[in-house]
């Protein structure tokens, strides 16, 4: 039976307000993350993700409390991520009312993290961001960077996916550096890259300015859901315009 694509408005927070900027800079305010859920919530989001942006960078522990005001709200399924340095850490957000809980840095510096995660709380719970970017200095062409796209890992974005689906990650939430926040589309060779050599979920995220963006990414990038921000946030398409979208397109989704 086919599965119905995910999609799913992605909440970047910044000192407890939601942003959004171009390659993980030059952020401008976009609103406030509770009436933002409420809506995208109302319009028919399958899952709503709450990204922390600045929290590693900064070195300090996730808004809980933001995060518990936006669950509040919330009946769908909600992922946080940012500043995730512990299992302690990941308890605290999943105890403020997330359903999932997204690690990137931390699982770079510390694999093992996602095996102990996935045991303790079932895979389904853990995605693993990766933040990918080409630079053609491994096999693939593309790099893994982390600290919210600022560091350089030296680390096959591939392999990295593989290796973190090895360890017990149940999704994957992968994001082209080179295409966050410009609209262009998503980058659809590193999205079917991954997709096509992992067996679990792949969320298709950076880029995603048009309709037809979302279109490609679901079925050329073979991605399972796709993510975006900027195109909701400032109010150019519904959740439900997308949908009926994919829907005329012949792409399955819950309406």
């Amino acid at each position: 039976m086919t599965v119905a694509k995910r999609i799913i408005p992605c909440l970047d927070v910044d000192n407890g307000r939601v942003v959004k900027g171009k390659h993980f800079v030059e952020l401008k305010d976009a609103g406030d993350p509770v009436e933002l859920a409420v809506r995208y919530r109302d319009e028919g989001a399958d899952e709503l993700v709450f990204l922390d942006i600045t929290a590693t960078v900064e070195e300090r522990k996730t808004l809980y409390n933001v995060v518990s005001r936006v669950a509040e709200e919330l009946d769908i399924p909600f992922t946080v991520g940012g500043g995730i340095r512990s299992v302690d850490d990941a308890y605290n957000i999943l105890r403020n009312g997330a359903d999932k809980i997204s690690i990137n840095t931390m699982a770079v510096e510390n694999p093992d993290i996602v095996r102990e995660l996935s045991i303790k709380y079932g895979a389904q719970c853990v995605v693993v961001a990766i933040d990918a970017k080409r630079t053609y200095r491994t096999a693939s062409g593309f790099e893994v960077f982390t600290h919210g796209a600022r560091v350089a890992r030296k680390i096959d974005a591939l392999e990295w996916a593989k290796k973190v689906e090895a360890l017990g990650a149940g999704e994957i939430l992968l994001t082209s550096i080179d295409r966050d926040g410009t609209k262009e589309g998503y980058d659809i060779e590193l999205t079917s890259l991954i997709s096509s050599n992992v067996n679990i979920p792949v969320i298709a995220s950076g880029g995603g300015g048009t309709l037809e963006h979302i279109y490609e990414a679901l079925t050329k990038g073979k991605a399972d859901a796709a993510l975006a921000a900027s195109i909701f946030h400032f109010k150019e398409y519904t959740i439900r315009e997308v949908k009926e979208y994919l829907k005329s397109r012949g792409v399955k989704v819950r309406i």
